[in-house]
């Protein structure tokens, strides 16, 4: 995902907007922490997955507090994050990077999904992950994991500041997925970072088809040579495909 554009509507913005954001923009304002280390698509979707967290928090299991018998809770939280989360969020787990049991299984992740959410995110592991990977909504796991949350992952809380793929994610921050994984947008960064992002397209399409013809990386990439940066300001500004 480094240096990769991730272009796709935003949900939360005006209806015609264009959510453009790469990962380099948070290092852009010395904020490294912004990808999800271990955490990959399910299956790979040719579309990415852009929208708002809604965060549910994990703390370990113990044996006295989860029994098999708290499945009878109606208010039990990974429950009800599923039937809260609002349409077009992005519903993300912390599983403390551990992935020996599932966070979410098919019959959770086909709710969700019916309830219109944009994706769903964990850094454990998924139970029927092959299925889950079939469905249109994207979904992001560290590994399959066949295990009941219960033995390790205790859900305790909804809408709090979380850790997933060890980045920090706060409700309402920007989720964009793709091929790659998992990139946080920080809320605050994120009407800035698609400004900036509007024109990255056509610059990177003339450093790859550059040095796909041979030309060496120094001055290119990153790009220092003042005619090389002459060419990808004028691109980045008439954001336009590249004629060489």
């Amino acid at each position: 995902m480094t240096g990769q554009t991730l272009v796709r509507r935003h949900p939360c913005r005006a209806q015609g907007d264009i959510e453009r954001v790469d990962c380099n923009r948070s290092l852009k304002a010395r904020l490294a922490q912004s990808v999800h280390s271990g955490v990959i698509p399910a299956t790979p979707k040719d579309e990415n997955m852009v929208g708002p967290a809604f965060t549910l928090r994990n703390v370990p299991a113990r044996e006295d507090r989860n029994p098999i018998t708290v499945f009878r809770n109606p208010d039990r939280p990974q429950h009800v994050a599923i039937e809260t989360c609002p349409k077009g969020h992005v519903r993300v787990r912390d599983a403390r990077r551990d992935a020996r049991a599932a966070t979410a299984g098919s019959i959770l992740v086909t709710r969700l999904a019916k309830r219109g959410a944009a994706g769903i995110v964990s850094d454990g592991g998924f139970r029927d992950a092959h299925g889950i990977g079939q469905f249109a909504m994207p979904a992001f796991h560290a590994c399959p994991s066949a295990p009941t949350n219960l033995t390790l992952h205790e859900a305790r809380d909804l809408k709090v500041p979380i850790s997933c793929g060890g980045v920090p994610v706060c409700p309402g921050g920007i989720l964009v997925g793709d091929r790659d994984g998992v990139n946080v947008i920080f809320a605050h960064l994120a009407d800035e970072s698609a400004e900036e992002y509007k024109g990255m397209d056509a610059p990177r399409a003339f450093v790859l088809e550059k040095v796909g013809n041979g030309a060496p990386i120094i001055g290119l990439y990153p790009c220092t040579k003042d005619e090389n940066r002459k060419k990808v300001r004028s691109l980045a500004r008439e954001d336009r495909p590249l004629t060489l």
